[in-house]
């Protein structure tokens, strides 16, 4: 079996790059975040985070789930309506704190930087989706759910009403609203 090339990521440069990217988004936003910016706050040569990272947006993107992880966790609480519920009212928490505002601004980038567009796809929303897609799962293997649901499709109806509001509405994101929501998709998902 052959090892990887290159030298492996030394965990506390790794870090630092992270910390800094995050620290400058918080600060500036993604526009004014540069490699170089990031570079010089970690105390890094550019080389060393192309080395790692392909482009702004990969780093950028690493560095705020990085931070971010911990204000996501997935929920096992053995009912998935429950698993569902307090893990799309946690994403809809964050998404409107500070933090998550910073999610809109790469949304509203991204539609200008393909890089930054797809490293948002790949690095949050398909994990998001892996997470909700374990959840369902989960019930479908203890019989909570219709046998033939599309999991896909469920996951839109439950997520794709709080990203329209954030996105286009403005209107508010509460926990009375992601619970009505939830309520409402698992009426049409339950298994009888």
């Amino acid at each position: 079996m052959q090892g990887k090339r290159g030298r492996p990521r030394n965990v506390e440069t790794q870090s630092s790059i992270l910390s800094a990217s995050y620290e400058l988004l918080l600060e500036s936003g993604f526009g004014a975040v540069t490699v170089e910016k990031i570079a010089e706050r970690a105390k890094v040569s550019k080389a060393t985070i192309y080395k790692w990272w392909p482009n702004k947006a990969a780093v950028v993107m690493d560095g705020f789930l990085s931070a971010a992880a911990a204000r996501l966790p997935v929920p096992d609480t053995g009912s998935v309506f429950q698993d569902i519920l307090e893990h799309a009212t946690n994403m809809a928490r964050f998404m409107t704190s500070r933090e998550g505002s910073i999610l809109l601004e790469i949304i509203g980038e991204g539609q200008v930087d393909a890089a930054l567009a797809e490293a948002f796809r790949t690095r949050y929303i398909q994990p998001r989706r892996l997470e909700v897609r374990d959840i369902i799962d989960r019930g479908l293997e203890r019989g909570e759910l219709e046998k033939n649901l599309d999991i896909a499709l469920c996951t839109d109806l439950i997520y794709g009403p709080i990203f329209y509001r954030l996105l286009v509405t403005g209107d508010q994101i509460n926990e009375d609203y992601v619970g009505q929501l939830v309520t409402q998709v698992f009426k049409g998902i339950r298994s009888i």
